[in-house]
């Protein structure tokens, strides 16, 4: 029988011991957790910034809080050490985002300072359309890497409108893809338009321009509108999803015609075939659309794999909106903004005039840091704000006798108001006309009211080396084009140098047709080449449509 003090203290010893030892293995473990936190891979923390909110804050305590938790408990008396009751576990404070890095050092791209300044995070952090599994992806990508420079001017100006239309796709809940779109349609450039009178940033045609209310008349140009024309157009986009339920369809009814895509579902349904994108058959243009937007979409995504670059867009308004309650020149307005005249037109595409008369046009966009001079300014300024006049004619009018009224000599009051060099004779129309002719020659030679035809990736103009002999006269006859034309489209030449390139901007009347046996062909006007069509039977609107189709792929393969 063993004596209970040596009993009692066998016990105690083995207790000592016994509690020792779980110290010493809790600051073991402890030592050797906060060892593997201080090693843990990038990946790993980046894992937990994932989580929920809730869950960072549980598991975003540093390794230096561990380790001094353990010298704590090392630093405990024994006694401490075990509890009489079950300890409540408390969560860690709280770790403010701005604080969670990855352990390189670099900010996580949820909080990142360039995520709120750059408005291409934005734009990358919205993409939500699917893949397409298409080649044409892969071909349009390096056709637009082959070609930095244009890439460049095109990202150069989208500066302007980037941000006002992110925020108007963001409002319709639609992919941040659609705020690229306009790098298909126009390559952001406020002034295109198209052999098919399409026009602005959007590219909408007057019909579809009028039934999404934007007004068009000589004064003014609304698809050119900034605001409306991307309202307009979005309002558009949304509703082709709404019809069609897919992104894809929805664009290729923006770019085809909704008509155009229900008659090619129709056509699979009948035939037992798929009804989506990229199983209806279609033109080529609508084949390469949604492939061309996708491929923009990658060079957003991640520019430097093409060999490009992105200059920074800062995440915040470019324009904004003032009033003026009185009409004014534009070159004026530009001058009282403190801008170029450039800038101004680029702000303010759908006027057409060099002076802003239109109805209901008093509201002018501003770069944001200059609305308040403007405002200043023109609250100052005491002299006329216009040098320009509409001037109503009367039918059968002489134009030579129109011209001396207003200081003007006949070629220029022709050249000011688009008439034909043939004209003589009014028809009645709306001109415009200085109020005093002084200086009508140095003013309107400053605001440039000719449209012209833009460098679109999907092409609808075709450039033209001149040879030796070449002549304005002999090329406007060749393109069935006027001289005057032929020079507003590039920058009012006057003469030809071999070698020098010129834009020719055509319709499906500069094509011929022929006849060949029972077919018929069509001669591309520049190099003779034919284009087939189905029979001679064809009619206009085929070879009208084949004259658009091949002058589109002219042009963006050159």
């Amino acid at each position: 029988m063993i004596d209970a003090p040596i009993l009692l203290g066998y016990y105690r010893g083995n207790f000592a011991f016994t509690r020792t030892s779980l110290v010493s293995f809790s600051r073991l473990f402890l030592l050797a957790f906060s060892a593997l936190v201080a090693l843990a891979p990038t990946h790993a923390l980046s894992a937990v910034e994932a989580s929920p909110p809730s869950a960072q804050q549980a598991a975003a305590v540093p390794a230096e809080k561990i380790l001094a938790l353990s010298e704590t408990l090392a630093a405990a008396p024994i006694a401490d050490a075990i509890p009489a009751q079950p300890t409540q576990v408390v969560p860690p404070p709280a770790v403010p985002s701005t604080l969670l890095t990855n352990l390189d050092g670099a900010t996580p791209t949820g909080d990142s300072h360039l995520e709120q300044n750059d408005l291409w995070q934005r734009i990358r952090n919205g993409f939500a359309m699917h893949e397409l599994d298409s080649p044409l992806i892969a071909r349009h990508e390096q056709w637009y890497a082959n070609r930095p420079d244009y890439v460049a001017r095109m990202m150069e100006r989208s500066q302007r409108y980037l941000f006002f239309i992110t925020e108007e796709v963001e409002k319709r809940g639609m992919p941040t893809e659609i705020a690229l779109l306009p790098m298909i349609e126009s390559a952001f450039n406020p002034g295109a338009y198209s052999i098919g009178n399409a026009s602005g940033i959007w590219q909408f045609i007057p019909s579809t321009g009028r039934n999404f209310g934007l007004q068009q008349n000589w004064w003014y140009d609304g698809r050119r509108d900034i605001v409306n024309a991307t309202r307009g157009a979005l309002d558009y986009l949304q509703k082709l999803h709404d019809q069609f339920g897919d992104w894809e369809l929805a664009l290729a009814a923006y770019n085809w015609g909704e008509g155009a895509v229900e008659r090619a579902q129709e056509h699979n349904r009948k035939r037992g075939l798929p009804t989506d994108y990229a199983s209806l058959k279609m033109p080529d243009e609508t084949r390469n659309y949604v492939p061309k937007l996708l491929a923009v979409k990658n060079i957003v995504s991640n520019p430097e794999k093409f060999g490009l670059a992105l200059q920074s867009i800062p995440n915040q308004p470019y324009f904004t909106a003032v009033t003026t309650a009185r009409h004014i020149d534009v070159k004026l307005a530009a001058k009282l903004a403190d801008i170029s005249l450039d800038e101004f037109t680029a702000l303010n595409p759908a006027h057409n005039r060099p002076v802003i008369l239109q109805e209901n046009a008093e509201v002018l966009l501003l770069p944001v840091d200059k609305a308040a001079s403007f405002q200043t300014n023109l609250e100052n300024y005491n002299e006329p704000l216009v040098s320009w006049q509409a001037y109503r004619s009367k039918k059968g009018e002489r134009l030579d006798k129109v011209a001396p009224r207003f200081g003007l000599s006949v070629a220029k009051l022709k050249s000011i108001n688009g008439l034909s060099a043939r004209s003589k004779l009014s028809n009645g129309q709306e001109l415009l006309v200085p109020l005093n002719g002084e200086d009508a020659d140095t003013e309107f030679e400053a605001f440039n009211t000719h449209l012209v035809p833009t460098e679109k990736s999907a092409g609808h103009s075709v450039e033209h080396t001149v040879k030796k002999g070449e002549t304005l006269s002999s090329l406007s006859r060749r393109y069935h084009v006027s001289v005057a034309k032929l020079q507003s489209w590039n920058g009012d030449i006057t003469h030809l140098k071999p070698g020098q390139t010129i834009t020719i901007a055509k319709s499906a009347r500069s094509y011929h047709v022929a006849k060949s046996g029972k077919r018929s062909h069509l001669k591309l006007a520049k190099t003779g080449k034919p284009i087939k069509l189905a029979s001679a039977k064809s009619g206009k609107k085929q070879i009208a449509h084949k004259a658009q189709r091949h002058i589109q792929r002219v042009a963006y393969n050159r």
